[in-house]
């Protein structure tokens, strides 16, 4: 079969062809034919060409003067009415030209020099990032599809107010510059929507927008429904999971779920569960949204990093996140990976534990279970300096693109002050997105630095052993690194430890670690060394905290099996 052709020009005497060149490389990747007719191309020879030619789509270019392009668009527009076949029309120019052109009417596409690559990419493939028509509009595998290799850009939006919260979504919405608005609701409509009478009105807006309704879920996606028509997502409940979930999926059609495996419980404060309980409970979870065909993120490795844990853990805890997912059936799982947690860690060590996660959680791979990758800024790194902060929001984008993501989690320079309004996502999403355009084709690859390597070998070796261990330890269950008990015993003993989870009588680790040559390593504070996995767990025996291990585990019975009965 034939391919199409694109044809591109400089019209008149515009001798600018940059933009001509790269519109055809663009075309060129999407399995069009190209054919470059030159600078300073005159309107009639260009039309005898598209009539010979019959090109499926032709780009013209003008960069000069606003008032002189208007004769070339004169004979370029009255000569096209002779021709048989149409193609699909295409400008492109600085912005005053190009708004000269746009008067007219007549071309398909006007670029004005501001487009990024996505746009461009949507142009040549037939949809539109910017209509409500979009078959991708609100899926997000098919829409991960339609602007690859460009990722989409997802950003964290909550005002304490609601109203400001849906007037700001629209506003963002409009904007075009995200694809995908990840709801952030206060604590309390996490925890308590379905209880309202033990709300804390003083707490109303604490961390998130306070969401008393389904209605008011209704009210914030209908919102949305302008601009690119974003996705929308929200963050699972701390209490009557199902419930929530199934609120998320009626109300706001939930993107993604997202779901810690060990959190959002008595461990941090985020909820009166018990640790087994909501383990068991998020395991649930996953199998409820994986039996809808519903994505499933595991926000759970970075947890562990945000709270001072080296960084084997984040590896292991990477790992058991996707492991967890595939056992509970999901077939469409997003790994993310925050960068700079701790905020200290160096680039280059930075992207070695990125990259050891990602081979160990993409070892998990198959024709049932398919990784995405989502890369974020760690919110630590960011400075109180707004201008520093958006030159970190910046520098962490070029290095986590190296793990070459699906999704790119925006997070708003303005969160070491305040929370992100409208004009900072927007500005926030803005600076990413020329991050990716300018790296996007032809970028460095810095994975294959030789110390990134090494540290990236390091950490899959000792995340293995651990992984080995837990697995050995507890044998007499039939999947050790699924079993809530086992995951449970594992961080009261300490085994999968952080410095910042509170010890007392029913958490007993006692890990510590230090920053050394920007990695965060378990540390030994008499010797002043870093220590191993093994030597690591030799303490942990000595300290007593290993007593018993590998006794059968006592199985309970939790309200979430009555619960998760509804899955």
């Amino acid at each position: 079969m034939k391919k199409r052709l694109v044809l591109a020009a400089s019209l008149g005497n515009c001798v600018h062809v940059a933009g001509a060149i790269h519109f055809l490389e663009l075309a060129a990747d999407e399995g069009y034919e190209t054919l470059f007719l030159g600078p300073a191309v005159k309107p009639e020879f260009l039309l005898t060409q598209v009539a010979a030619l019959k090109p499926e789509i032709v780009s013209v270019g003008y960069r000069l003067t606003p008032e002189n392009v208007e004769p070339l668009l004169d004979t370029l527009i009255s000569g096209s009415r002779a021709l048989k076949k149409q193609p699909r029309w295409v400008f492109g120019g600085t912005r005053p030209v190009a708004e000269r052109a746009a008067r007219r009417n007549f071309f398909d596409k006007v670029f004005f020099g501001t487009e990024d690559i996505d746009e461009t990419l949507a142009f040549l493939r037939g949809n539109s990032l910017h209509s409500k028509e979009d078959p991708c509009a609100d899926n997000l595998l098919s829409r991960i599809a339609a602007k690859s290799p460009y990722p989409l850009l997802r950003h964290h939006f909550g005002l304490p107010d609601f109203s400001a919260t849906e007037s700001g979504i629209a506003e963002i919405a409009a904007s075009g510059v995200l694809d995908v608005i990840s709801l952030g609701p206060d604590q309390n409509t996490q925890q308590y929507f379905f209880h309202p009478d033990q709300r804390d009105p003083a707490m109303d807006g604490a961390g998130g927008v306070p969401i008393k309704t389904a209605e008011e879920f209704r009210r914030l996606k209908a919102a949305s429904r302008q601009g690119n028509f974003p996705l929308m997502r929200c963050y699972s409940g701390t209490a009557d999971v199902f419930r929530f979930a199934q609120l998320l999926c009626d109300t706001i059609q939930n993107a993604w779920c997202a779901v810690p495996l060990c959190w959002y419980n008595e461990l941090d404060g985020r909820g009166s569960r018990s640790l087994e309980e909501s383990i068991t409970q998020a395991q649930q979870l996953m199998a409820w949204h994986a039996a809808r065909g519903i994505p499933v993120e595991v926000n759970e490795p970075h947890h562990w990093g945000l709270r001072d844990a080296h960084d084997v853990i984040s590896v292991v805890m990477a790992y058991l996140a996707a492991y967890n997912a595939k056992r509970a059936g999901v077939r469409d799982y997003i790994a993310q990976y925050m960068f700079n947690v701790p905020g200290s860690m160096s680039f280059a060590m930075d992207l070695a534990k990125g990259l050891a996660m990602r081979e160990m959680v993409e070892s998990l791979a198959d024709e049932t279970f398919r990784p995405l990758r989502q890369v974020r800024a760690g919110l630590p790194f960011l400075s109180g300096d707004l201008s520093v902060a958006k030159g970190q929001l910046a520098a962490s984008t070029y290095s986590s693109m190296a793990l070459a993501p699906q999704i790119v989690h925006v997070v708003g320079y303005s969160e070491a002050e305040r929370a992100a309004d409208p004009s900072v996502v927007i500005e926030s999403c803005r600076i990413v997105r020329g991050v990716v355009r300018s790296i996007l084709y032809g970028g460095t690859d810095p994975t294959r630095d030789p110390l990134v390597q090494q540290r990236k070998s390091r950490l899959l070796e000792e995340a293995r052993f651990l992984l080995s261990f837990i697995r050995e330890s507890y044998s007499g269950e039939e999947d050790p690194l699924s079993s809530a008990g086992v995951l449970a015993d594992c961080i009261r003993r300490g085994i999968l430890d952080a410095p910042h989870i509170l010890k007392n009588e029913k958490y007993h680790g006692i890990l510590e670690t230090r920053m050394v040559a920007g990695s965060c390593l378990a540390w030994d504070t008499r010797e002043k060394r870093p220590i191993s996995e093994s030597e690591r767990i030799e303490r942990l025996e000595r300290a007593g905290n290993l007593d018993g291990l590998g006794e059968m585990l006592c199985s309970t019975t939790h309200r979430s099996h009555q619960e998760g009965s509804l899955a």
